[in-house]
């Protein structure tokens, strides 16, 4: 199956393309876990634990995030300059092992937007949506369009892309 995935991320289109902190939607577009509904989101995504019982293993997501490094034709190609994320974060019912809603995200991205900034947005929403004053569906089609625009929204204007000392995710 790994196989399968890995040759699937090699035959994405290749096209040139700078570093960005947010994917292309033509191969990131996003996809979700049909399990988290938000009548399903007491027992799936506002259950502690949740994302670590259903993260997929670095064994599957390294390889992948390689293959993608590849495939967006990133001019840095160390896979250690990036996180493997889900475009639709796994706690708000993104797919854990769909390669749509995989893509290598910059730890530090153009004007300091990367992916301990997105991490801080996605504690924000399933803090949210947990807390019933945001929707399921709304937050997961806000970070799939532009995670950016979100993170303005709910935190700020200016990303805060410092690796957290002791970072953990509240569901966790």
């Amino acid at each position: 199956m790994r196989h399968k995935l890995l040759i699937a991320a090699l035959a994405l289109p290749l096209i040139a393309r700078a570093q960005s902190p947010l994917p292309d939607r033509d191969l990131t577009p996003g996809a979700i876990n049909p399990a988290v509904t938000q009548s399903t989101i007491g027992d799936t995504i506002c259950v502690r634990g949740w994302t670590a019982r259903i993260r997929p293993p670095a064994s599957y997501t390294e390889p992948l995030k390689k293959a993608q490094i590849r495939a967006y034709r990133y001019t840095d190609r160390k896979p250690w300059h990036y996180e493997e994320d889900h475009l639709i974060p796994l706690d708000l019912g993104g797919s854990p092992t769909n390669p749509r809603n995989l893509w290598p995200e910059p730890y530090l991205g153009p004007r300091q937007w990367g992916a301990y900034a997105k991490d801080r947005l996605e504690a924000r929403m399933v803090h949210l949506v947990c807390g019933h004053r945001l929707s399921l569906n709304r937050a997961r089609a806000m970070v799939a369009r532009d995670w950016i625009a979100a993170y303005r929204r709910f935190i700020g204007p200016r990303p805060n892309n410092r690796r957290p000392h002791g970072w953990h995710r509240i569901w966790d």
